[in-house]
């Protein structure tokens, strides 16, 4: 139903005190709110009706305005019980977000203009849902049981001859529908999973409109979980808050080639229902993960506690059917590490970085979710540790070359990836060589740990690194000879060591714990328990005395390497 039409009902008790032009706004339902911010509970569309108790002086009616309109509801109606007229502040508000604002006589309830609204709303709706609730019967009978997301995709072609896609945040392309013609271009699943990442992470409201190689395209978010925003004014129990840091790195999205700006209520409701089915198809994946999960937990904690190579072994033994199911000989192992870090600390980084490798190594060229399922994550305090597997060449190791390469991985994902980040986030990942024993794994755990500080010594938002470049510098150490060890050491931190014996200054300790949180002021700080400024005085101290500089690579790769030889 319109706006114009509340208008029209005598009954109803109410009176526009702004927004006239605004009034053939479609109402899609009917909140009742006192709160100061509702958002959570608005999927958009909504008549909001309050008694102004959130209310408490004339400051409070903008940012309650605007919390309104960026969720998209169609108006604002307010009661005159408790306060009489309606406060001008709250008139004034509305005029500046263009929200139509009604006032509500305070001898009409509440609930008899919900009552209203649902009721005309249900009677204007009651045929197109039949057809809705039709196709969303058939998508559940022959989706995620009985196809997957392609199964689902091909119904929204053959029903509503819409072209959609479903994708990873590092943009691959996960499923879509087989009689759609030429695939998905790479460059055009990177460009539309970086703009849904940053649009996620602004806080617009979906779907997103995105142009790209001259098509248009909406993009609506597949959350875990089946979650869908407005749980409570659609008649669902309310969900609960949670940071968007938590999933925007490993939510996968539908891409639709259209512009779902001017599409009629039914059909959102029907690709909201489908981001909803391909989600329980999301779920279903990730449960079958927990058996891998647990597996690469065991051998992290195995390889961490310096177990005997045999035990490590039996493990290996038992994680690689079920990781390369079929396979006749043993795999040959790759290790990558990751962590994603945001500023202020939160959220914690280690399941955050687990999703983020279960989506990212898998070749960006592949489709389909089921060859993520070869690959077992685990994470440890704010670090993920992957455990891939590598089917092993006529029974010989081919060494370096082959596997997982840090620079082909970060050429895949670093545009997308950096749109989720927004500035206030980083992801960086090292990468181990492959070994083909029990006994070679705990070297390529600390390798790719190496190469990890290494990328995150590098400017950028995702980086990464792998065992190549460790060649130079941390596998070389034993060949160094020790004259040159001592001068190298002694040039960069004799200078340190005297003043800690004359000041008890502790510059030493404060670079070891700079150099290990990457030069995060703030982890590093926490980690020493000190203020900011302090550390920043410390650090300071140390590039003074020594006529380096701690925001450099160079630099910090040279103090690094000091530290491993004194």
């Amino acid at each position: 139903m319109r706006l114009r039409a509340l208008l029209d009902t005598d009954a109803l008790g109410l009176r526009l005190l702004g927004g006239e032009d605004e009034l053939d706004r479609t109402v899609r339902g009917v909140m009742t709110t006192d709160l100061k911010d509702p958002s959570r509970y608005l999927s958009g569309g909504e008549l909001v009706l309050t008694g102004l108790a959130w209310r408490r002086d004339a400051d409070d009616a903008e940012p309650f305005v605007r919390i309104l309109a960026q969720a998209g509801v169609a108006a604002l109606a307010a009661g005159e019980a408790e306060l009489g007229d309606v406060p001008e502040d709250l008139v004034l508000a509305c005029a500046r977000h263009r929200l139509p604002l009604f006032a509500v006589h305070e001898s009409v309830a509440f609930a008899t203009i919900t009552e209203h609204v649902v009721r005309q709303v249900s009677g204007e709706r009651a045929g197109d849902l039949a057809a809705v609730v039709d196709r969303h019967r058939r998508m559940m009978t022959s989706g995620p049981a009985g196809g997957g997301p392609d199964v689902v995709l091909d119904l929204l072609g053959s029903d509503l001859d819409l072209r959609a896609w479903v994708l990873s945040p590092a943009g691959r392309l996960i499923s879509g529908p087989k009689a759609a013609g030429p695939a998905l271009p790479a460059e055009v699943c990177a460009k539309l999973a970086g703009e849904h990442l940053a649009a996620v992470r602004t806080g617009r409201r979906g779907p997103h409109r995105v142009q790209t190689a001259g098509a248009t395209y909406s993009l609506f978010p597949i959350r875990n979980g089946g979650h869908r925003p407005g749980g409570a004014a659609a008649g669902r129990p309310a969900q609960p808050a949670r940071d968007v840091r938590e999933s925007v790195l490993s939510d996968w999205l539908l891409a639709v080639e259209a512009d779902a700006g001017d599409w009629p209520e039914e059909r959102l409701d029907l690709v909201h229902g489908v981001t909803q089915l391909i989600a329980v198809e999301r779920d279903r994946r990730d449960a079958a993960r927990t058996v891998r999960r647990r597996l690469a937990q065991e051998v992290l904690e195995l390889v961490q506690s310096g177990a005997a190579p045999a035990e490590i072994a039996a493990r290996l033994r038992v994680a690689a059917p079920v990781l390369l199911p079929g396979l006749g000989a043993a795999p040959h192992w790759q290790v990558v590490v990751a962590r994603v870090e945001w500023e202020g600390g939160d959220p914690d980084g280690g399941p955050v970085a687990q999703s983020l490798l279960e989506e990212i190594l898998v070749d960006p060229l592949s489709t389909g979710p089921e060859p993520s399922d070869r690959i077992a994550v685990a994470h440890t305090g704010d670090e993920a540790v992957a455990l891939v597997p590598l089917p092993a060449v006529g029974g010989e190791s081919d060494g370096s070359g082959s596997g997982i390469l840090a620079d082909a991985l970060l050429a895949a994902v670093r545009e997308p990836l950096s749109g989720g980040l927004d500035g206030d986030g980083r992801v960086t990942v090292g990468v181990s060589a492959s070994v083909h024993s029990a006994e070679g794994l705990r070297g390529a755990l600390e390798e790719a740990r190496h190469a990890r500080r290494v990328a995150a010594a590098r400017p950028g938002p995702v980086c990464a690194a792998g065992h190549q470049e460790l060649a130079s510098h941390v596998l070389l150490l034993p060949f160094v000879p020790d004259d040159v060890r001592r001068a190298f050491t002694a040039r960069l931190l004799d200078p340190l060591r005297d003043y800690d014996r004359r000041h008890r200054a502790e510059l030493i300790p404060t670079l070891e714990a700079f150099l290990a949180c990457d030069g995060s002021w703030t982890r590093c700080a926490s980690r020493l328990h000190l203020h900011v400024n302090t550390l920043r005085y410390r650090v300071g101290r140390i590039e003074q005395l020594t006529s380096r500089d701690l925001s450099r690579l160079e630099d910090k790769l040279d103090f690094f390497l000091a530290l491993r030889m004194s």
